[in-house]
């Protein structure tokens, strides 16, 4: 079996051959690993800045301390050693070692769109909600902004692009797909998106989407194959007694509900989603996974009251 990083509101689960928490007490927000290095990750925090483990989990240490919240990290695909950091308010910094030493990409608040950044419920802020890397060029890196932006860079931060017409403004979650060069697809709270050029123009597939509010995103070993976790709105969304959805699409054909073996739609929070082999559904009912043919099966974990009361925060699967 794989292991598992669950951030869930407050703490961070480590599924392996058992389950163990981490991190307890902390207000989590994201959490990233990468598959050559298993036993090393990272976990932003709203409280302790960005934590890293090294040691698969049993104990972590402080990675980047900043004042605000650590909303989004990264492991590069190219370089286990690369990572990736974002947060509120919106900045993107840079480690080359692992961890060790961090610096700030400049500019990113520069950008024109910067002045229209908000976050709905602190609007006073806006964050760094994602970071991708291009499987294809490690240069190559889009941020979403929650709320306000999706921008890009071509030079790892020296530079950035703006905003570009047709791109969703209130991204959540962002894909890259090795054996599609250029493509980018958006999870967003107003609605889905794909680019097929590298982020400069954006189509909007929606058919069969009834519900667009757009959180989690996964794409499988075929880059048509996408999976989406979504609700009404961000009240349903975000509560572990909300409504929300998994849908599924293949190729050109509609978004269709994929919730066989599933809790909810009714009493649960959005799932994050993640592939590995196999797609995987962090529910704040507990852990699902899914192999060919789509019915998803329950991982056979002790879930416990108090991960049933939390939202899922991230799902990093390494190993």
């Amino acid at each position: 079996m794989p292991t598992l990083y669950a951030a869930l509101d407050d703490r961070v689960l480590v599924v392996g051959n058992a389950v163990d928490d981490a991190l307890v007490g902390h207000d989590l927000e994201c959490v990233a690993a990468h598959p050559d290095a298993p036993d090393r990750a990272f976990a932003g925090t709203v409280d302790a800045g960005l934590r890293r483990t090294t040691d698969g989990g049993e104990t972590w240490d402080a990675a980047l301390a900043v004042d605000g919240r650590v909303t989004a990290v990264t492991v590069d695909p190219h370089d286990p050693d690369v990572v990736w950091a974002g947060t509120e308010p919106s900045a993107v910094y840079r480690s080359t070692d692992g961890g060790e030493t961090w610096a700030e990409r400049p500019g990113l608040t520069d950008l024109d769109s910067a002045e229209r950044w908000s976050f709905p419920p602190r609007p006073h802020t806006h964050h760094v909600r994602w970071i991708e890397v291009d499987p294809r060029d490690p240069d190559r890196i889009y941020v979403a902004i929650e709320a306000g932006a999706l921008v890009r860079t071509e030079d790892a931060g020296a530079t950035w692009i703006d905003h570009p017409a047709g791109a969703r403004r209130d991204n959540h979650t962002l894909a890259t797909h090795p054996d599609a060069p250029g493509r980018v697809y958006a999870a967003a709270g107003d609605g889905y998106a794909e680019s097929t050029d590298g982020g400069d123009a954006w189509t909007h597939p929606q058919g069969g989407l009834d519900h667009r509010y757009v959180w989690g995103l996964a794409v499988g070993d075929d880059p048509d194959d996408v999976v989406v976790s979504s609700a009404n709105g961000p009240r349903a969304a975000h509560d572990p007694e909300g409504t929300a959805y998994v849908y599924r699409r293949t190729g050109d054909d509609e978004w269709a509900v994929e919730m066989d073996g599933l809790p909810g739609p009714e009493g649960a929070a959005r799932p994050v989603l993640a592939y590995r082999d196999r797609f995987y559904a962090l529910s704040n009912h507990g852990v699902y996974a899914s192999e060919e043919g789509f019915a998803w099966e329950p991982l056979d974990l002790p879930w416990t009251s108090a991960y049933r009361e939390q939202v899922p925060r991230g799902l990093a699967v390494v190993g």
